[in-house]
């Protein structure tokens, strides 16, 4: 039986919110703490100031501190509070397939696409875009250092049977490091190939440590790159690497039909000012250490209208 929504909230905000695959932290900046279906039909019906946003998002837009920014930025402009539940991406949608959340913000394309088919998720929008790198330590064991390859350079980490320390927990990062996997034509195990089953920021901690490569973020790198003893060995398509290094994110609404309790008004209200002007540039003005982070994708003079739907979505009667 799923957990009912704000009780999972209760559970996470209680200290146990690493128990959730993936999850760093919980952000809550207030709010009167009741559901849609619990708030009186004054206010369902009228202002969405005072009500409450219940997000789940990913890690990398936690760890950076990116949250803080768009979420402060929301709340001044529409009074309403957003509580963040920081997971993979994997695990972030189970939370929104569980109805434990609004809105779901997230980098895994192939996942969201499947959680929209089987009618989850609905008013899907490209919302922005870095890219991962693969770090390592100085000394580069498997001698990947200046490569434009990712796919070789994965062939040359397990051909020299080096440490990689992969999140190994459904993560959008961990989908994007299995498809280059797949793509090198490898299936990694062994006793060089460490799962963690943690955040991007633990995960490239535990690297660290353990002189171990690993596949991270561009964001979430740069805001540790203090802290860890790794350097960027490959670099994504942000400095000039390969297009499978590419790292979009997504944001989509929690279809009401299927949840009645998500606040699908508040859900919209959010997802129209992250793509807005305003929003979009909150998002590009973010750096760490005079770096950008992240890459405003919403606005377009010649939008793709693909990112509404399912990439290679087609009605029933398109071929009559």
């Amino acid at each position: 039986m799923a957990i009912q929504r704000r009780e999972l909230l209760a559970f996470v905000g209680g200290g146990v919110a690493a128990g959730l695959s993936g999850c760093t932290g919980l952000l809550s900046t207030g709010g009167d703490g009741r559901s849609g279906n619990e708030r009186g039909d004054d206010e369902s019906s009228g202002s969405i100031a005072g009500e409450e946003l219940v997000l789940a998002t990913t890690t990398s837009t936690y760890d950076t501190g990116l949250l803080d920014e768009v979420n402060a930025a929301f709340e001044e402009n529409f009074g309403t509070p957003v509580q963040a539940i920081s997971q993979g991406t994997g695990a972030a949608l189970e939370t929104a397939r569980s109805g434990d959340c609004d809105v779901v913000m997230v980098h895994a394309r192939s996942q969201e696409d499947e959680f929209m088919r089987n009618g989850y998720g609905i008013n899907r929008r490209d919302l922005m875009f870095n890219d991962f790198v693969i770090v390592g330590r100085s000394d580069d064991p498997a001698g990947i250092g200046g490569s434009g390859d990712a796919t070789g350079a994965f062939q040359a980490i397990a051909e020299s049977e080096s440490l990689f320390a992969s999140r190994g927990d459904d993560s959008g990062t961990h989908t994007a490091e299995l498809r280059i996997w797949e793509a090198a034509g490898v299936e990694p195990g062994g006793e060089w190939y460490l799962e963690t089953g943690q955040g991007m920021g633990d995960t490239l901690n535990q690297a660290s440590q353990q002189g171990a490569y690993t596949l991270a973020d561009r964001g979430t790198f740069i805001s540790q790159q203090d802290e860890i003893k790794l350097g960027i060995l490959v670099q994504g398509p942000v400095e000039g690497g390969p297009e499978i290094l590419a790292n979009p994110y997504g944001v989509l609404a929690i279809n009401p039909a299927i949840h009645q309790n998500v606040n699908y008004q508040l859900a919209m209200a959010y997802i129209g000012f992250l793509t807005s002007p305003e929003g979009q540039q909150v998002i590009e003005n973010y750096e760490l250490d005079g770096q950008q982070l992240f890459f405003p994708e919403a606005l377009s003079e010649d939008p793709d209208f693909e990112q509404y739907v399912p990439e290679g979505w087609q009605p029933d009667d398109a071929d009559n």
